[in-house]
């Protein structure tokens, strides 16, 4: 479904916050302008009171991805319905800066701009991508960071829905936090092995004496 890429709206809004690490992005209004990328027609009309309207919709944005990532389905759903009831879309078919080889316009759908404020305009979009994802590609594609602490939200696109990090640097952390783990948990059975071994072994000799 051509409109699942906006779910990438959703993603990067939720990943401005860090709770686990106290770090947020979403402190100003140029914070805000930046997340719309490209579309800086609708970025310029956030103001500074979108700032605490963005939080808003992050918070409840990340809701959906905990409620996928603990695996309860409804809750997830219901949570991603109440955000579509409150921030409905403007589809609209489009061809624009797309044209097939005799010149023609590849019509597509499109999402416009909100003609409200830039929070509503963000969230309808962030939120219909992230309900075109989930109906495309299943709840469970939703998820959030195993690499303690990061908690970053993540899009799953792998062919065996096997993706556990949000990024390669967060995969290898948590690999290399796991061999260390491994590493320390050999080093402490070693010795208590050699004592048995030894402890057996000395039984052994006085039996036979």
């Amino acid at each position: 479904m051509e409109l699942a890429h906006y779910s990438d709206y959703a993603v990067r809004l939720v990943n401005t916050e860090e709770p686990a690490r106290g770090k947020d992005t979403l402190t100003s209004v140029e914070a805000v302008r930046d997340l719309f990328g490209p579309s800086r027609q609708a970025a310029r009309r956030a103001t500074d009171a979108d700032v605490t309207r963005f939080r808003s919709v992050r918070t409840r944005l990340r809701s959906v991805f905990e409620a996928a990532d603990d695996g309860d389905e409804t809750l997830a759903v219901d949570l991603l319905n109440s955000l579509l009831l409150e921030f409905p879309v403007n589809p609209q078919i489009s061809g624009h800066d797309f044209r097939d080889d005799d010149g023609r316009p590849l019509w597509h759908m499109h999402l416009a701009d909100h003609p409200s404020n830039a929070t509503a305009g963000y969230a309808a979009i962030a939120a219909m991508g992230l309900a075109f994802h989930l109906t495309e590609y299943g709840v469970d594609r939703l998820g959030l960071c195993e690499a303690a602490p990061c908690r970053n939200a993540y899009l799953d696109t792998s062919t065996n829905r096997s993706r556990r990090y949000c990024s390669d640097r967060c995969a290898t952390r948590a690999n290399v936090a796991a061999y260390r783990a491994r590493k320390r948990l050999e080093a402490g059975r070693s010795p208590s092995t050699g004592r048995a071994a030894e402890s057996t072994q000395r039984a052994s000799a006085n039996g036979e004496r």
